[in-house]
C-alpha cells in the first residue's frame, strides 16, 4: 500500500500566513483599487510600501490578469460583488477595504476562510448621510422637489387655487411620528436633527442596551410591526443582511399607516421595489425617496419604479461631500498600509471577518458598523393604552390626528 495515501491531509495556513512581504531586497506589493481610477488621494499614503494600480472594473471578469496573480491587497467601492468564486481568482490577495462601510458586496466568510481579511471605514460621513436625509424627508414633506419642477416646466401659478392644487400633499412636519429602523451613528443623527424640526421620534433596533432611548429622548418600540405601526415617515439606517432582504416588502407596508412616508438611505435591498411600487399607486405610501438601490447604477426608467408616482430617487450620494470623501479614502488607505507593514489581521482596526480565519461563528450584530435587524429582542415592556389608541386600534392614517376605522388592508 502506498503510503502516502495514508498521511493526513495537510491543514489551509491561510490564516497563519506572515506579513506581507516588503523588505528592502523585495519588490514592493501590488494595491489595486478595483472599482475606480482615481488613486490621487490613496497614492501619497501607500506609495512608500507598495505599487498602486487601478482597473477600473464592473465585475472580476474585467480585472486585469496581473491584478488577479500579484496583487495583495484590494480598495474597492460598491460597484463590484465578490462572491466566493469570484475571491477565488485571487492568488496572492490577503486584505480587501470596501471604502464605504457596508460589506454586503463581499463574501466576508469565504474571504476569511481563504485568508483575504474584509476591512470597512465605520463612521466616516455620518453628517452628510444625516444631513442627507433630513433633506429628503423635507421634499417629502413640503414637495419641494415636484414644486420646483413645475415651476422648470413654465406652470403658472396665478392664485391661490393654482398654488393650492399644485401643493396638494404638503404635510406639517410638527406632531407627526417618524420611525427610525436602526439607532446606529447615523440613525442617532438623524433623530437628533429630527427632532429639532418637531418630530416624535421613535426607533426599532434589536441590538442596542436598555436605557439608550432615555438618554437621547426617544421612544423605544420593540417590534418592527410597532414602529410601521405608529410612524407618519419610516426611514431606513440598518445594515443589509440575510435575515432582512426586502424588510419593506407588500406585507410589511400593509402595516404601515395609509399615507406614511418611506426613506431610504441605508441599502438598496432593503425595500423591495415591486411592493413599493404598487403601494404608490394605490396611495397607501403617500411618497417616497430612495437614495440607494438594490440594483446600482440605478436607471429609474428600467424596472418596477419607471411608472410609479411621488418617487424621488438619487444615485447613493448621499455619503458624499469633499470633506467626507477625503476623509474615506484617507481612511482606507490608511489600513491597508497597516495590513502591509503589520501582520493580518492583528493589525487591523476594521476587520469585520477576523473569527472566520480560524473557524469560528458569524460575527455579532453590530460588528459590521450598523444595525442588523434578525435576532429577536428581550420581552417588551408591556405597552400603555393611550399608545396610538392602543395596538390593536384600527389604523390611523399618517400625519393626521383622526383615527381611519375603514383604512384599507
Amino acid at each position: 500500500m502506498d503510503k502516502r495515501k495514508m498521511l493526513p491531509k495537510r491543514a489551509r495556513m491561510d490564516s497563519m500566513r506572515g506579513p506581507i512581504a516588503n523588505g528592502p531586497l523585495q519588490s514592493r506589493p501590488l494595491v489595486a483599487l478595483l472599482d475606480g481610477r482615481d488613486c490621487t488621494v490613496e497614492m501619497p499614503i501607500l506609495k512608500d510600501v507598495a505599487t498602486v494600480a487601478f482597473c477600473d472594473a464592473q465585475s472580476t471578469s474585467e480585472i486585469h490578469e496581473k491584478v488577479l496573480n500579484e496583487a495583495v491587497g484590494a480598495l474597492m467601492w460598491h460597484t463590484i460583488i465578490l462572491t466566493k468564486e469570484d475571491l477565488e481568482k485571487f492568488k496572492a490577495l490577503r486584505i480587501i477595504v470596501r471604502i464605504g462601510s457596508g460589506v454586503d458586496n463581499i463574501d466576508v466568510k469565504a474571504a476569511g476562510e481563504l485568508g483575504i481579511a474584509v476591512c470597512n471605514v465605520p463612521g466616516y460621513g455620518v453628517e452628510e448621510v444625516a444631513d442627507t436625509t433630513m433633506c429628503l424627508i423635507l421634499n417629502l414633506y413640503r414637495r419641494t422637489y415636484w414644486l420646483a419642477n413645475m415651476v422648470r416646466e413654465g406652470k403658472k401659478f396665478t392664485g391661490p387655487e393654482q398654488v393650492r392644487e399644485a401643493a396638494t400633499g404638503c404635510a406639517r412636519i410638527r406632531g407627526d411620528t417618524l420611525g427610525i429602523v436602526g439607532l446606529g451613528r447615523i440613525g442617532s443623527a438623524v433623530a437628533l436633527r429630527a427632532k429639532a424640526f418637531g418630530f416624535n421620534v421613535i426607533f426599532y433596533d434589536p441590538y442596542l442596551p436598555d436605557g439608550i432611548e432615555k438618554s437621547l429622548g426617544l421612544t423605544r418600540v420593540y417590534t418592527l410591526q410597532d414602529l410601521l405601526f405608529q410612524s407618519d415617515c419610516v426611514s431606513l439606517h440598518c445594515s443589509l443582511n440575510e435575515h432582512n432582504h426586502h424588510l419593506i416588502n407588500e406585507f410589511t407596508i400593509k402595516q404601515m399607516r395609509p399615507g406614511a412616508f418611506l426613506v431610504n438611505t441605508a441599502r438598496g435591498g432593503l425595500v423591495d421595489d415591486e411592493g413599493l411600487a404598487a403601494a404608490l399607486k394605490q396611495g397607501r405610501i403617500r411618497a417616497a425617496a430612495l437614495d440607494v438601490h438594490e440594483n446600482e447604477p440605478f436607471n429609474v426608467f428600467q424596472g418596477p419604479l419607471k411608472d410609479a408616482p411621488n418617487v424621488l430617487c438619487t444615485p447613493h450620494a448621499a455619503f458624499y461631500s469633499d470633506a467626507s470623501a477625503q476623509e474615506l479614502r484617507e481612511m482606507a488607505a490608511s489600513e491597508i498600509r497597516r495590513a502591509i507593514v503589520g501582520r493580518i489581521p492583528d493589525c487591523l482596526r476594521n476587520c469585520v471577518n477576523k473569527d472566520y480565519f480560524h473557524g469560528g461563528s458569524a460575527l455579532g450584530g453590530g460588528a459590521l458598523g450598523g444595525a442588523p435587524l434578525a435576532a429577536p429582542a428581550a420581552p417588551p415592556a408591556p405597552y400603555p393604552e393611550s399608545i396610538n389608541g392602543g395596538y390593536y386600534a384600527a389604523a390611523q392614517a399618517a400625519h393626521s390626528t383622526t383615527a381611519v376605522h375603514d383604512a384599507p388592508a
